[in-house]
């Protein structure tokens, strides 16, 4: 099976503050990962190490290595821009622009160049349907995006990263917002979109993580205590403190 990601002895510091310790991981192509564990435990620190998010925060300090299709991401010669454009994220509250419908989803493409107003148009549906949301939304295309439900705004903000063509799909806490249906159908959307990306999801939600992804990484206290495929980490967990945060004994 094709690693996609790999950290290896990744550590990051606040200040002197040190919230992740000697991370060791790789991740799969094409498969979906949670990342689970009590909060301030350093799972969604993690993720924002994974697009270079944690480097607009001042005093971090960040050793060890991620790569990602085989590129050190750290490397000092690494595009940043270029690496956000593969690595996309869908944040815990949805953000849409307040703009249109269609001009949040053809924002990425312009910044990045596309004039071509066919193109666009392409880019929108294909964006949308890739979202499950084109049938909801495609007669108010130039209606404002605030206007929309907040689970639909969810995927609107998952149909805006689809329009820059990411390979990777971050997802921080994407459903906490959302109410039980809007959640069903982004955990749908998940499984429909994870033949063509690799996603990783940090989620509180440990049914959830049961449900909608092949892999899982407990963290704790700024380690990561085991990753597992899901089924054997929720029936079989190696480590005494997995099994007691997965059966609710702390958390």
């Amino acid at each position: 099976m094709e690693q996609v990601i790999t950290a290896q002895n990744l550590c990051l510091f606040y200040g002197k503050h040190q919230a992740l310790k000697n991370i060791n991981i790789t991740m799969p192509r094409n498969k979906i990962m949670a990342f689970v564990g009590p909060s301030g435990c350093g799972k969604s620190t993690f993720l924002r190490t994974l697009n270079r998010m944690n480097d607009l925060i001042e005093g971090v300090k960040i050793t060890g290595q991620v790569n990602i299709a085989g590129q050190d991401i750290y490397a000092p010669r690494t595009d940043v821009v270029e690496l956000r454009k593969k690595v996309g994220m869908v944040f815990q509250r949805p953000n849409p622009f307040q703009m249109s419908i269609y001009d949040n989803i053809a924002y990425g493409p312009r910044i990045h160049g596309e004039t071509k107003k066919s193109v666009l148009d392409q880019l929108v549906e294909e964006s949308l349907r890739g979202a499950a949301l084109w049938d909801e939304v495609k007669d108010r295309l130039h209606s404002s995006a605030l206007g929309m439900s907040g689970g639909q705004q969810q995927r609107l903000c998952i149909a805006r990263l689809l329009a820059v063509k990411p390979d990777i799909l971050l997802m921080d806490e994407p459903c906490s917002a959302l109410d039980p249906i809007s959640t069903m159908r982004v955990e749908e959307l998940l499984g429909e979109l994870k033949d063509k990306y690799t996603i990783i999801i940090v989620t509180h939600n440990m049914q959830q993580a049961a449900r909608s992804s092949d892999y899982t990484a407990f963290f704790l206290l700024g380690e990561m205590v085991e990753c597992r495929e899901t089924n054997t980490m929720f029936t079989n967990p190696q480590d005494k403190r997995t099994e007691d945060y997965i059966t609710g004994r702390f958390g």
